[in-house]
């Protein structure tokens, strides 16, 4: 059986099952569990699959790779409508006053703020809002303040041609909790982006 077939058997098996691990695409699929996960990392790697991780029980031993077909394998292209929206509304703006509408992108994708409280219950209901907005957010007490982790992007998709997007969740973030953001910077390509809050 050639690798292709391979690869298409794989996608015919999410199609209908809509998510997988390597050890259950072995049994379903009579494969090896490496040969499973080889494939699986090739269509990941060439966009056609996501992943995310997934532990068993309390968050215990090594997590599994759970596998889903990406947007565009399941022929949706509303990335590419949101990259050409976001070029006809950037464009339309000039240089200087770039950092204004994407403010107003911020606050128009985040919706009014939480009504006032304590800081510390801004921050949760922060949280709580971003995780409904596709985020996967957490936030960490450090000395000089909290600080709010993005571990995922709804939007990483649109980051290569639109890195902009990320002075927008810094405007975001600071819509909804009120206070000063600022982005610490990061050595990897893909870590999560990390926010200081005053």
């Amino acid at each position: 059986m050639s690798m292709t077939t391979s690869r298409q058997r794989i996608l015919t098996y999410l199609q209908k099952h809509k998510t997988v691990t390597a050890s259950e695409l072995s049994r379903a699929l009579g494969m090896t569990t490496a040969n499973a996960r080889r494939h699986l990392r090739i269509l990941e790697e060439s966009g056609v699959l996501v992943s995310s991780l997934e532990w068993k029980g309390e968050r215990r031993g090594r997590p599994a790779k759970r596998y889903a077909l990406s947007r565009v394998a399941r022929g949706e292209g509303i990335d590419s409508l949101a990259s050409h929206l976001l070029d006809l509304y950037l464009d339309s703006v000039s240089p200087r006053h770039r950092p204004d509408a994407l403010r107003r992108l911020a606050e128009r994708f985040g919706g009014p703020p939480s009504p006032s409280g304590g800081a510390m219950q801004r921050l949760a209901r922060t949280i709580e809002r971003l995780n409904r907005l596709g985020y996967d957010a957490r936030w960490e007490a450090h000395a000089e303040g909290p600080r709010v982790i993005f571990e995922q992007c709804p939007y990483a998709a649109l980051l290569p041609a639109h890195p902009e997007l990320c002075d927008m969740d810094e405007y975001l973030l600071e819509h909804l909790t009120g206070s000063e953001a600022h982005r610490l910077p990061s050595k990897e390509r893909r870590a999560p982006c990390i926010f200081r809050l005053p």
